[in-house]
């Protein structure tokens, strides 16, 4: 008899016999009663939890049931997500608490304001932010969510009624709307009627991009610090407007796992998480192991998961006072698969999540003065640490790139980080700050350890593993000044206030007007003015006319030959200017210092057309990331073109085809049209991994090269941590550039910081003018690299073109989008697209 057979039986007879996993029984505690007046989960669903998976707006309307029929809940839409589904959050406490709720969460916010001898925590609720699902197809969280809301609405007798006056529940019950959504659908089409755990079955494999990541195929759960996404500023919204003690963040990873609990690995949690921290995690912990431990489910604790990266959700409240505790749960992907550890089923994938829930709250309960004391510790502790500080203050900012700079400051004011304008114009080690150009953030305040981890650069670590990326150093990720100050003299007024400064034409023009390339959403106005037919050229050398400079990659909108007349013209870049906040010089006369406006300097752009292969073989995430650029950044159109349907497509109507990162699974005959295409005249653009790609299928001659390090003295228990220490998993270093190299149009420093992740190490071209990029001797600005490879870096180069044909093949070794919020380089892949043909 087959495995998957066998587990068919066992699977079947759990239902059939003893206690069957689809009843409330199987999942909530059992000497307790339950109020008949609060609905079930499948008398608004229509099924059993577990039975089938709950799509996001089943699992809506029973959250509003809930707050319908109980007391004890109150529901909030915060918004939605890009697909238009509700962010609900569910504050669950006892009915007293519930009139006074306002005055709870005021008095809970005076901790983290007060001086330790100013206020009392002993009568104080407990704040516990539960949420589920951060990744769509992890579901058990999310359908866990269900039985939660059900429990602490109905569940009756003294234990309960204690739990609610002594603790503010903030229950989130999808992280995730659009991923849960795309997930649950898949799995529920390619559900059988008799439950098929062969883990081979086509439900357990779903298709390209899968159901983890949002509408753009973002993780969700690396956006707690950059907040780029709309779930993710709901989520600080609440956060600030609560300051909760515990986060939990309900997880699920391979079939054949067990259950992970944090705390995670001791040796890399951030220097900025307090021990105090990790101990009371610990403490946390053993009130999970005992519920595990009561209904035989196998678990693992400070291994393998780590509290380094502040982006994910169960670190986030490491830096803000509070206890993350990540929650991973073995997962079914489906509705019964069998795993090593025998057959693992949905229902038994729910009650783990839903168990350790409740252990949360009763830990919760049981820690409430310690939990609360820590926390007004931690925020005594910053105060502390404010004084002592060697640097007072942070500046920053870019005179020519106002939108880049705003942006930042806009993380700053999702966290309520206090910032203030400069006083005056200032210059620190040669680096220039306007006033009306910059920000300068004060370090003694409250979320100063926030304002830490955003700006901070850091080099040296106790381990050299790490489950996400080693560093983030926001001023480098958007490529702004930024300097470090000893004093607080340059401090002006607090901004209340960020917007985004409209764009504007100077004045009409009956010549011709001029645009810099160094405002971040030129790129934006440049497809809107060539979209609407207007001829467009770019300057390949610097001029200046009257007292005003022009850089590189100047945009020159000329007058005459164009479809429209003066004043459409006119009329139509101011519109374009205001809605791309950028400033259009008009100009009467085309004799400068340098290049005049009539040189050959001055070369035609045309309109492009944008495609991107998508599907198997491609990292939907880097995909993500560049479809969220055009479509929400720069409003540009990008066809998404599946691989398998390639070979029957006319790519004749595109100027630009994408390869993201992955290894592309094309059919001979598909290389060779997309050959021929580029030999045309098309511009190839490939990330990362298909580098290699397309060296090896002849479309670009590159040399690599390569880090050997022996294993000398390393034993077989060592041998994973031996390369995992080899790996570049996300560091950020220094790279030179040749400003006058059409791919650096844009970037008035010649230093630029750039994100790595990968071991791509392409050899530099014989000729120096064909490296306009190139990392510098010592190149490390942030993050850990093994030796070995730091030494390799040295003198490669991050991105290469080359001629094929007619057309152009660029490559960049690393992803120039990196989550969003890597706003620095953003513009090397739109000089990609709009100036190839330079290059």
């Amino acid at each position: 008899m087959r495995p998957y057979i066998f587990g068919i039986l066992i699977f079947c007879m759990g239902l059939s016999g003893g206690q069957n996993q689809f009843d409330l029984s199987y999942h909530l505690p059992q000497n307790i009663t339950y109020d008949s007046n609060i609905p079930t989960p499948s008398s608004v669903l229509g099924h059993q939890v577990g039975e089938w998976h709950v799509t996001h707006d089943k699992l809506v309307e029973y959250m509003k049931a809930i707050s319908m029929a109980s007391d004890r809940v109150s529901i909030e839409d915060r918004g939605n997500t890009f697909e238009g589904r509700p962010l609900l959050l569910l504050t669950i406490t006892s009915a007293e608490n519930h009139k006074n709720i306002d005055n709870i969460r005021l008095n809970h916010l005076k901790i983290i304001e007060s001086k330790s001898n100013e206020i009392s925590v002993e009568e104080m609720p407990l704040v516990v932010y539960q949420g589920f699902s951060i990744h769509g197809n992890e579901p058990s969280g999310s359908n866990a969510s269900l039985l939660l809301a059900y429990y602490l609405a109905a569940a009756q007798g003294d234990a309960i009624e204690a739990l609610l006056m002594d603790t503010v529940i903030l229950l989130d019950p999808s992280l995730n709307p659009d991923g849960l959504q795309r997930f649950a659908s898949w799995v529920n089409v390619n559900k059988s009627e008799h439950i098929n755990p062969d883990p081979n079955d086509r439900e357990y494999y779903e298709v390209w991009p899968k159901g983890r990541t949002n509408h753009y195929w973002f993780d969700l759960n690396r956006d707690w610090l950059p907040v780029q996404l709309p779930e993710s500023r709901a989520r600080i919204n609440t956060y600030n407007e609560w300051m909760p003690n515990i986060v939990t963040d309900h997880h699920e990873m391979s079939a054949n796992s067990t259950f992970f609990f944090q705390p995670g690995v001791q040796s890399r949690v951030h220097p900025l998480t307090p021990k105090a921290n990790q101990d009371l995690t610990k403490e946390i912990a053993n009130y999970h192991a005992k519920v595990l431990d009561e209904i035989g489910s196998l678990y693992f604790t400070e291994e393998r998961f780590d509290d380094y990266y502040y982006g994910k959700g169960s670190t986030f409240p490491d830096i803000n006072g509070a206890i993350g505790i990540l929650f991973e749960q073995a997962s079914s992907r489906g509705h019964a698969q069998e795993t090593v550890n025998g057959l693992l089923t949905f229902p038994f994938t729910i009650r783990n999540q839903f168990k350790t829930a409740l252990s949360t709250l009763m830990a919760g309960k049981d820690m409430r003065v310690k939990l609360l004391n820590y926390q007004k510790d931690f925020f005594n502790n910053v105060r502390i640490e404010n004084t002592k500080s060697n640097f007072k203050a942070i500046v920053f900012g870019d005179e020519k790139d106002q939108a880049k700079t705003f942006h930042l400051a806009e993380v700053l004011k999702r966290h309520e980080i206090k910032f203030n304008k400069l006083k005056s114009d200032i210059s620190i080690n040669g680096k220039s700050f306007k006033r009306e150009t910059s920000f300068i953030v004060p370090i003694n305040q409250t979320k100063s350890k926030i304002v830490k981890a955003i700006f901070e650069k850091r080099t040296f670590f106790k381990d050299s593993l790490f489950y996400d990326i080693s560093a983030w150093t926001y001023p480098m990720a958007f490529n702004l000044d930024y300097a470090e100050l000893k004093s607080t003299n340059d401090i002006g007024v607090p901004v209340n206030s960020l917007v985004l400064q409209e764009g504007r034409v100077s004045s009409r023009s009956n010549y011709a007007y001029l645009m810099e390339w160094h405002e971040y959403y030129v790129p934006k106005a440049l497809n809107k003015i060539l979209d609407r037919g207007i001829r467009a050229k770019v300057g390949l050398k610097p001029f200046s006319l009257g007292n005003k400079s022009y850089d590189y990659g100047t945009i020159l909108i000329p007058i005459q030959g164009q479809k429209l007349n003066d004043k459409d013209l006119f009329d139509f870049l101011v519109a374009v200017a205001k809605e791309s906040s950028v400033n259009i010089q008009g100009v009467s006369t085309g004799l400068t210092k340098g290049i005049d406006l009539g040189s050959p300097q001055f070369k035609s752009l045309e309109d492009h057309k944008v495609a991107m292969v998508v599907g198997d073989g491609i990292r939907s995430y880097d995909a993500g990331e560049i479809w969220h650029l055009f479509d929400q950044r720069y409003q540009m159109n990008l066809s998404k073109l599946d691989m398998y349907r390639l070979k029957n497509v006319n790519l004749s109507k595109y100027s630009t085809l994408i390869l993201p990162s992955g290894t592309p699974n094309l059919s001979s005959e598909t290389i060779e049209k997309l050959m021929i295409w580029v030999k045309s005249g098309g511009t190839l653009i490939g990330y990362k991994d298909v580098v290699k790609w397309l060296v090896s299928k002849k479309f670009i001659e590159l040399e690599f090269e390569k880090v050997a390090v022996p294993a000398n003295n390393v034993t077989f228990e060592q041998k994973a941590d031996f390369k995992g220490a080899q790996v570049i998993g996300g560091a950020i270093f220094e790279a030179e550039l040749d400003r006058s190299h059409p791919i650096n149009f844009g970037f008035k420093n010649k230093k630029l910081p750039m994100f790595r992740r990968t071991k791509i190490f392409i050899k530099p071209d014989s000729l120096s003018y064909n490296n306009p990029i190139k990392y510098a001797n010592k190149p490390l600005l942030s993050g850990y690299v093994s030796e070995p490879n730091l030494n390799v870096l040295e003198g490669t180069v991050p991105f290469q073109v080359k001629k094929r044909g007619k057309g152009k093949v660029v490559v960049f070794t690393d992803n120039t989008n990196f989550r969003g919020f890597w706003y620095g380089t953003n513009k090397l892949l739109m000089n990609a697209i709009f100036f190839a043909n330079l290059m």
